[in-house]
C-alpha cells in the first residue's frame, strides 16, 4: 500500500530533499502548503497534490481527508524554525504522524509540550537527524564502541558554509526565530557528537556572533572544540577554489571526511521510519539543550582550550 503524505512548508529550501525521499520511497504527495506560491518543484515530484497557501484550508482539507478515510500517514514539515512546534502539533491534531526538519524546536521546554500531544493524540513526532545514517559517522561510533572504554578522544570540529547577506535578512539571521547559527546549523554535528561519544557533560561558549559561534563541550567519550561560521571569509585557506563549504572533524589528529553525501540522506531517513525506526523526541533532547545552553551561556573565552581557528577569526 502506497504511503500517503501532507507537507508543510513546500517552497522552502528543504522541501525538494523531502519531496526526493517520498518519491524514492514509493509514497504519494497528497497535499501541500506554504504561504508562498512558488511552488513549481512540486510539478518535478508530485503534480497532482493539492496545494494551499492559507494554513486554515490546507488544515481544513487534510481534517476532511483524514474523516474520510483519505489515510494520510505523515505530515512532513519544512517551514522556518520557529514554527515547527506549532505545526508539529497541527499535524498530530489533524490524525498524522509528523517528519520535521531540524532543529525539532528551538527550547527544550517545547518537547515536553510536544510530547503531552503526542499522548493524547497517539500520534508521533520523528526528527531528521541524517548524520546518525552517514556511513562514515556510523564507522566511527562502531570504532569508539568497541575501543578502550577509558579512552578520551580530543576532537576538532569545524564548519564553515558561506551565506550572503540575504541570509542575516531573512528569518535564519533572527535569533528567535532561527534559534541563532549554532541552532540553525549547529544542531546536527551536537546530535552526532552525542551519538558517537555520549553524553554531554561540559558546555563552554567561546564566541558568539551572528556569523560565527565557537566552544568546547565535552561528551563521556571526548573532548571537543567546535567553531561554526557562515562567513565566506572564515573559509580555511585550504579550501578549494570555488568550494563554499568545509566541513571537518579531527579526532586525534586523524580528520574524517564526511562531506560527501551528508545531503542525499532523507530518503534513508524515511525508509527508517517506514521499517518502524526513525528519531523521536527524547533522541533530540540532548542536542536541543545543548544549543540552548549555547545561546544564552556567558561568554568564557579564556576556559577551557579554544577551536585552533577562532583566534584568527576573533582575535580572542
Amino acid at each position: 500500500m502506497t504511503t500517503k503524505y501532507a507537507l508543510i512548508g513546500a517552497a522552502g529550501y528543504i522541501a525538494p530533499r523531502h519531496m526526493k525521499a517520498i518519491r524514492e520511497t514509493h509514497g504519494d504527495l497528497a497535499i501541500a502548503f506554504d504561504i508562498n506560491d512558488s511552488v513549481g518543484i512540486l510539478d518535478s515530484h508530485f503534480p497532482d497534490a493539492a496545494f494551499f497557501t492559507e494554513v486554515e484550508r490546507f488544515y481544513y482539507s487534510l481534517q476532511v481527508g483524514q474523516a474520510s478515510g483519505s489515510g494520510i500517514a505523515y505530515t512532513a514539515i519544512c517551514s522556518p524554525n520557529y514554527l515547527h512546534k506549532a505545526h508539529v502539533n497541527l499535524a498530530l491534531q489533524a490524525g498524522t504522524n509528523a517528519i520535521c526538519e531540524k532543529p525539532l524546536v528551538l527550547y527544550p521546554t517545547d518537547l515536553d509540550d510536544l510530547a503531552q500531544v503526542e499522548r493524547e493524540t497517539g500520534q508521533r513526532v520523528f526528527s531528521i537527524l541524517q548524520l546518525r545514517l552517514h556511513p562514515a559517522i556510523i564507522a566511527l561510533r562502531d570504532k569508539v564502541a568497541s575501543g578502550d572504554p577509558e579512552r578520551t578522544y580530543d576532537v576538532d570540529l569545524g564548519y564553515f558554509t558561506s551565506r550572503g547577506a540575504w541570509y542575516h535578512a531573512s528569518w535564519k539571521g533572527v535569533q528567535d526565530k532561527s534559534g541563532g547559527i549554532a541552532t540553525n546549523i549547529g544542531i546536527h554535528f551536537y546530535d552526532m557528537l552525542g551519538f558517537v561519544f555520549g553524553q554531554s557533560r561540559a558546555n563552554v561558549v567561546h564566541h558568539r556572533a551572528d556569523d560565527c559561534a565557537a566552544g568546547y563541550l565535552e561528551f563521556d567519550r571526548a573532548r571537543v572544540r567546535w567553531l561554526l561560521s557562515t562567513n565566506r571569509s572564515h573559509l580555511p585557506a585550504q579550501t578549494r577554489d570555488g568550494q563554499t563549504t568545509h566541513r571537518s572533524i579531527t579526532i586525534d589528529g586523524e580528520e574524517i571526511e564526511f562531506s560527501g553525501g551528508f545531503t542525499d540522506l532523507h530518503t534513508a531517513s524515511y525508509q527508517d521510519i517506514l521499517q518502524g525506526g526513525g528519531y523521536g523526541l527524547a533522541d533530540v533532547r540532548p542536542s536541543i539543550e545543548i544549543v540552548d545552553h549555547i545561546r544564552n551561556a556567558p561568554i568564557e573565552p579564556s576556559r577551557c582550550e579554544q577551536h585552533p581557528r577562532l583566534k584568527d577569526i576573533a582575535g580572542s
